[in-house]
């Protein structure tokens, strides 16, 4: 689904709102979310999942075409993990 989709979806189900109020309040969600994740902090949506940062410590890999060693640097990954009702239902 797209952001676009979600956001006609939205409006189909509240038809008191415009589409341009769901697509500003789709932004602001979507913001906070990114800004939460940035900040390093968790976010929980009951039923759904919860995302988290998660730190992958520097390595050193090799280049599969001259086979040389490279060094990769720490990295900061968004982990989502689903949850228990989602889970059940991609499951039953």
């Amino acid at each position: 689904m797209t952001r676009s989709e979600l956001v006609e979806r939205i409006a189909a189900k509240m038809p008191n709102l415009t589409i341009r109020d769901i697509d500003r309040i789709v932004s602001v969600v979507f913001a906070k979310f990114t800004e939460a994740l940035a900040n390093g902090d968790r976010i929980e949506i009951r039923g759904f999942g919860a995302f988290s940062v998660r730190t992958r410590q520097p390595r050193v890999a090799i280049n599969p075409k001259n086979k040389k060693r490279v060094e990769v640097p720490e990295k900061k990954l968004v982990h989502f993990k689903t949850g228990k009702e989602l889970h059940q239902m991609l499951n039953a």
